[in-house]
């Protein structure tokens, strides 16, 4: 199922490796193979690269980096092709991410000249940078008459768990997920608090802000990593968050549109 009708679909830089996430997918479709087998495929490959970094291998690192942005746009799509959906599956995903990019930062700081609180401070500034492109990306969704209005932005209260799933897991997945976003989610709702009011956002914008995919900034890593600009990965990233301000300035400045949806919904 696409998360966008075709009339709100736009370029996304920081989804690249769908179209192998989906014909890998396809190929598992009929095996015994499960989406949260691939998430922690996913889990695998980015613990790899943080070796191959940490051994001095920063190709090798780079390789295995978009291979793990590649293997975590599988599991969602085996799901919908299983017709499996799991909050399980759902947090997981998200709670990996959130671990392997603290593992990954903290990983280059200590093969990097950087200071540890710039590591810190590169980390805060990755997701609060994801975070804002998820943001407008699910209120989006949401808008799009075709679109898949599924993730909640701001989740209150724990699910209720697929008769294929475990209850007591959920709730401690989705514990973990309050615990590793909410903070995330709050300060950039704090910063455009009237963007689900705004409607649809145009193409151009969507594509220019999927910059802050995790997709793209792997992808980023991995080329600094390559050509040997391993110093600067961290306070690249700092200086990145700057274009956080001017994405929220345009957004409220010109793209002012109303909307009926007050519901908002995160990735």
């Amino acid at each position: 199922m696409a998360k966008l009708s075709k009339n709100d679909s736009f370029m996304d830089l920081s989804d690249y490796g769908r179209p192998l996430a989906v014909a890998a997918a396809a190929r598992l479709k009929n095996t015994s193979a499960t989406p949260i087998q691939v998430t922690l495929a996913f889990g695998v490959a980015g613990l790899i690269a943080v070796f191959s970094i940490l051994s001095g291998y920063y190709v090798v690192a780079g390789i295995f980096l978009i291979l793990k942005s590649i293997i975590d746009a599988m599991d969602g799509e085996l799901a919908r092709m299983k017709k499996t959906p799991s909050y399980s599956g759902r947090y997981l995903d998200s709670i990996f991410d959130f671990i392997l990019n603290f593992i990954i930062i903290l990983t280059i700081w200590t093969v990097s000249n950087s200071p540890l609180w710039a590591a810190f401070l590169a980390f805060f500034c990755i997701q609060l940078q994801g975070t804002l492109y998820n943001f407008y990306y699910v209120i989006l969704r949401h808008q799009s008459s075709e679109g898949d209005r599924t993730s909640k932005i701001f989740e209150t209260e724990v699910p209720q768990a697929y008769p294929h799933e475990n209850q007591r897991t959920v709730d401690i997945l989705f514990k973990l997920y309050r615990l590793f976003y909410s903070t995330f989610d709050k300060i950039i709702y704090t910063l455009d608090r009237k963007a689900p009011q705004a409607g649809s956002f145009p193409k151009w914008f969507m594509t220019l802000l999927s910059v802050y995919g995790l997709g793209f900034q792997l992808l980023i890593i991995a080329f600094m990593l390559a050509v040997g600009l391993v110093n600067l990965i961290i306070p690249f990233f700092i200086a990145f968050s700057f274009f956080i301000f001017l994405f929220v300035c345009i957004r409220r400045i010109f793209l002012t549109g109303q909307s009926q949806h007050s519901i908002i919904y995160r990735d």
